[in-house]
Formats: C-alpha cells, sequence, structure tokens
C-alpha cells in the first residue's frame, strides 16, 4: 500500500474516533516528510540530516468551541489517547459561532499540477553530496577572493498530506522539492562580506545548475566591495526580484483576511480602490503546475484556485481562509494554512523589460540588493529598511552602497512603480520579478 493511502486511512480513523468520542465535527491532517539535506564547506561535508516524520494534526469542534492538537505519534494504538485530549480540551474553550467546516471540498487530488518528481524522491546520497562540493569547488573558481567560512547546501524533501473531515472529505498527495544554495564570505581588505544566492523547484532538472548557483553567490559577495554611504534624498528605487518578493511579503500580510478582520490592514475598506499604478496586477495562484505554492486544495480541503487580489491597480479581492471568509462575509480563496492564512503564489505579474533595461533607463537611483530588518506596520502602510545595493547615475551602475534606509508608505510605493521586470521565476510561494518605483526617501550620508 501506498504511503499516502496509509497516511488517509489514518486520518480517517481518526475522525471516526473523534466523532466516537462526542465531537461535532472534526478535521484530521496526516503529513509524512522524508528530508535530507546536506552543508559542505571546502572540501569537506559538514554536516548531514536525514529524517522520516509522520505529524497528525487533530481539530475538534463541539457545541461551538474547537481544540487543535498535534502530535508525532500516529500509532493507531494511541489514536484514541490523543482524540480524547482534544476533545476535552474544547470543553474549556470559549463559543464561537463562526466555527465550523467549510461549505464545500476540492474535488481533485492535483494530479495536473505535477508536483511529484521521482528523480528528486529517488536520487541517490552521492549525488545529493556532489552537489553540496561541487558548488564549493566552484565558488573558489568563480573568484580568487572568496575564503573558508562560508558553506554550501543541498537540501530535498517529499512530502504527503492527506486530509480528512467529518463532512466526508478524504483526499491525498504527495509532493516534492529540491533546492542548492551558497553563501560564500569574501575579504574585502580587511572587511568581511557575506552573500547567498539559492535556487528552489519541485523538480530536479528545474534547478539551476551548482556552478551558476556559485557564480551568483560570488558575484553577490564582491559586488559590494568597496561600498560607501548612499547619499540622503528622493529618488528611483528598483527592487531586485528576491528582495521585490520580499516587498510582496509584507504586502501579502496587508491583503490577508486574518488581519483586515481585526483592523490591522492598510488596506481594510478599500475593495475596489486604486492602491497601486496600472502595472501592479497581483494574483494568488495555488493552481500552476510545478509551483513550490500549488496544491490541489488548502489546510481546510478547499480547492485552490487563482484569486485576483489586485487588477491593474484596483484592489479586487482579500485572501482568506473559511473562518476568516466568514467574519468578512466572503467565501474562502482557498488559503488556509495551519490554522491561519497563507499564500500559495502569490506573485506580481511580469513585465516586459529586462533588469539591465530598468538601470538603463534610471537616471539617478539605487538598486537595492538586500534589505535589513523588519520595519513594515501592516495597520499603517508605513515601510522603512536598511538596504545595501548599487547607485546608479545616468543609467549606469556608479559604485555601491550601504549602511542607508529606505522609506516610503506601501501604498506610495505601489502607485510609484512605473517599471516591472521580466525576471519572474516560481521558486517560493511569494514570488515577484524586479521593479522599479519612481521615488523613495532615502536616508544615508
Amino acid at each position: 500500500m501506498r504511503k499516502a493511502d496509509v497516511a488517509l486511512e489514518r486520518a480517517v480513523d481518526a475522525i471516526r474516533r473523534a466523532r466516537a468520542k462526542g465531537a461535532d465535527q472534526a478535521e484530521a491532517e496526516v503529513t509524512t516528510a522524508r528530508r535530507f539535506s546536506a552543508e559542505a564547506r571546502g572540501e569537506r561535508i559538514l554536516s548531514l540530516n536525514r529524517s522520516d516524520t509522520s505529524t497528525l494534526t487533530l481539530r475538534v469542534m463541539c457545541n461551538g468551541r474547537r481544540a487543535t492538537l498535534s502530535t508525532t505519534e500516529v500509532d493507531p494504538t494511541q489514536l484514541d489517547a490523543i482524540v480524547e485530549r482534544a476533545v476535552r480540551a474544547a470543553e474549556y474553550v470559549g463559543i464561537d459561532p463562526l466555527l465550523g467546516l467549510p461549505d464545500s471540498f476540492a474535488q481533485d487530488d492535483g494530479e495536473a499540477l505535477q508536483l511529484f518528481d521521482r528523480a528528486v524522491d529517488e536520487r541517490a546520497d552521492d549525488d545529493r553530496l556532489f552537489d553540496a562540493l561541487e558548488m564549493e569547488r566552484a565558488l573558489r573558481q568563480a573568484d580568487r577572493r572568496i575564503v573558508d567560512g562560508g558553506s554550501s547546501y543541498y537540501s530535498d524533501a517529499t512530502i504527503g498530506v492527506a486530509l480528512a473531515n467529518s463532512a466526508g472529505f478524504a483526499r491525498a498527495y504527495t509532493a516534492t522539492r529540491a533546492s542548492r544554495s551558497a553563501s560564500p564570505l569574501a575579504l574585502d581588505g580587511q572587511t568581511k562580506r557575506t552573500a547567498h544566492f539559492g535556487t528552489a523547484a519541485r523538480y530536479l532538472d528545474a534547478l539551476d545548475s551548482c556552478a551558476s548557483v556559485a557564480t551568483m553567490a560570488a558575484r553577490r559577495a564582491t559586488e559590494l566591495f568597496g561600498a560607501r554611504k548612499a547619499p540622503t534624498g528622493a529618488m528611483s528605487v528598483i527592487f531586485e526580484r528576491d528582495v521585490a518578493a520580499a516587498v510582496l511579503g509584507d504586502l501579502f500580510s496587508a491583503c490577508s483576511a486574518a488581519n483586515v478582520a481585526i483592523g490591522n490592514s492598510w488596506l481594510a475598506d478599500k475593495i475596489g480602490e486604486r492602491v497601486g499604478s496600472s502595472l501592479v496586477h497581483i494574483t494568488d495562484n495555488g493552481r500552476i503546475p510545478r509551483a513550490l505554492g500549488s496544491s490541489p486544495f488548502d489546510a481546510q480541503g478547499v480547492a485552490t484556485q487563482e484569486t485576483v487580489v489586485l487588477e491593474n491597480g484596483i484592489l479586487r479581492s482579500f485572501l482568506s481562509d473559511t473562518y476568516y471568509g466568514r467574519k468578512l462575509g466572503i467565501t474562502s480563496t482557498g488559503n488556509a494554512s495551519g490554522g491561519g492564512v497563507g499564500p500559495t503564489t502569490f506573485a506580481l505579474a511580469v513585465g516586459t523589460s529586462a533588469l539591465d533595461e530598468l538601470i538603463a533607463t534610471t537616471k539617478r537611483g539605487i538598486l537595492v540588493l538586500d534589505i535589513i530588518g523588519f520595519a513594515h506596520e501592516h495597520a499603517s502602510g508605513s515601510y522603512s529598511r536598511g538596504a545595501r545595493g548599487l547607485y546608479i547615475e545616468n543609467g549606469e551602475i556608479a559604485y555601491p552602497v550601504e549602511e542607508f534606509t529606505i522609506a516610503s508608505e506601501m501604498g506610495h510605493m505601489l502607485m510609484g512603480i512605473d517599471a516591472v521586470g521580466s525576471d519572474l521565476i516560481y521558486d517560493a510561494s511569494i514570488v515577484s520579478p524586479s521593479f522599479r518605483v519612481h521615488e523613495m526617501s532615502i536616508g544615508g550620508a
């Protein structure tokens, strides 16, 4: 019997037992995971980790009260005790009339999404270790200023998700993911500079090669050599692809119904209003084949979907699970995740300009390559981060800059997006191409 089938049987069994113990409604998720990771430095493997785990998460609802219990003990002989603990715990929770299972559920197991790669699942350990060591060798070949102190990593995983509930929903799927990354250390005189670059995908053949990961990581470690403070003033800011995704991560928090429902979002009450430039088209899509954020159903069994969040700058929808959807009077968008609201593939639509073109059409500005700290306020939309990057004059890179801050309000940033890059890659659940904001405040020298 397949591992996914065994996991689904256990989830269904947990539901049956929860109902027998007095639960009005119940939901059980059994997650199995086979993980491998290796870290290399120089010619040595520093660490190697392998694990096989199985986790049961049981949610029971009794007379308007809910309790959740997670355990790695999924042995059938232990289930009765686990279920009884969850049902008894619900007695001490306040009544919430909005609790309850979704009204509709997914109808497919996601085969069309192509989430599983046999090449990842069956990869030989020697090949996995080779990747980590090969990136280390390639780093030192890429630039002689790379010194000992950094590391390179390879990891992969095969994840099985089985979900069942008392409404009759019972489905499972299996997915893979793999990643390569390098974090080199380079000497800039007496200054040590670090950087990071990585690649991740569902399929092994979709990963960047070891050589290209190492080359990009080495470039990031050395391109800030000789950095000075940026000038203070208002100027254009280009967010490189990875940093742009971090900006979208802050925006996702404001789009989450969990924050909107409690007034912790500057986007509350703005449905139908323009909050960004016409270039800002953002969707959350859990149906992209092979994408890391895709799945056939969310953590409550609701079918994933494509949701238009911002349409050419107009706010069209928030992202929700069943519970917060009921709070706001909207239908779940299939974004339930671990008891809250999470992204599937939350992305800014790709533009037509290469990153070099964004730079060439910028008279005065900064290409931001790294941001530091956490200073985004969801309720007001205020945004301020420390940053490092490259100063641009008359369409050309002038010199590297560091020890400066970029500041604005999220609404002003979205309205100020005047160019979007063509470098979108689906390597996470929140992704973005590079984009340029016409003007932000820079605090530097």
